[in-house]
């Protein structure tokens, strides 16, 4: 398909179940809606009359109950009423690949369907173009990048930067390639102090055998990734999928083809980046 690190030991690809994004959003919404009942599946079931085969079917995304016994099953697990919304709003497109979401003024707190996808996921490919990848930012940094947006409430500063140090933790069961501009580097984003920390943290990273830094130089040109930022995402049991965020939207790509065209960045830019080594060697040289 397209560029992934040969130590990796990728080899035979297992055929994957079909599932759309939405539908896990869907059915990890619904798992956490019955589990904080304190109840199990099968007495929360039969509070509504059904078999448990039929509960498990529809958190599963195999159909077999309507939007009005939906409705009931949330109230009787007395989902709060934005959550029950949530996913009275996913119900009827679970098998629908692609998701366009809007946000409103600004990206939520947190991005809820990115985030739970970057636990879910086996390896992570991302090109971000403006600024460091999310789970790369120390609190500083990602602070003045916060900071220095438009459309984000002051008082939600904290509550956004704690988010996004949470994100972190999905570096621990991610094998991810992150292809870094040179010029995000160079950006004195929150002044000298905090970028020469951040690059230190970078560097503690790069020495992670799951992690690799494909820095983009200066001087590569045109390339293969200027049309903008994206995150890949591939999984064990899952097909592949691609995030874009903007402003105040998300897009996520799951149409094969379309994937594939990403893949296909992700070749291009494996021509133009430093190698491993000669990113840490770059990243090392910026700390003196």
């Amino acid at each position: 398909m397209f560029w992934r690190p040969q130590e990796w030991g990728y080899g035979l690809v297992m055929p994957k179940r079909f599932s759309t994004v939405r539908g896990r959003e869907f059915g990890d919404g619904l798992r956490a809606a019955i589990a904080a009942t304190g109840m199990t599946s099968r007495q929360v079931a039969e509070l509504v009359g059904w078999q448990e085969a039929k509960l498990s079917d529809l958190i599963n995304g195999k159909g077999g109950a309507t939007e009005l016994e939906l409705a009931l099953l949330l109230g009787v697990c007395r989902t709060p009423a934005h959550e029950r919304d949530h996913l009275l709003s996913l119900f009827t497109g679970t098998g629908v690949k692609g998701w366009w979401q809007e946000h409103g003024a600004c990206a939520p707190i947190s991005p809820r369907t990115l985030v739970e996808h970057e636990r879910l996921a086996k390896n992570l490919f991302s090109w971000q173009t403006m600024l460091l990848h999310g789970t790369l930012q120390l609190p500083d940094y990602t602070r003045a990048v916060i900071t220095a947006c438009a459309n984000v409430p002051g008082d939600e500063i904290e509550a956004r930067v704690e988010a996004r140090v949470l994100r972190q933790e999905a570096l621990r069961g991610l094998k991810a390639v992150f292809f870094v501009p040179e010029s995000v580097l160079l950006n004195q984003v929150g002044g000298p102090e905090v970028m020469q920390e951040q690059l230190r943290h970078l560097d503690r990273l790069a020495a992670r055998p799951g992690v690799v830094f494909r820095v983009v130089p200066l001087g590569a040109g045109a390339h293969a990734g200027m049309a903008g930022s994206f995150d890949m995402l591939t999984f064990d049991k899952y097909e592949d999928a691609v995030f874009l965020e903007s402003e105040n939207s998300s897009l996520i790509i799951e149409a094969p083809d379309a994937v594939e065209a990403y893949g296909r960045i992700v070749e291009g830019l494996e021509l133009v980046a430093l190698d491993a080594e000669q990113s840490k060697g770059l990243i090392k040289k910026l700390l003196t």
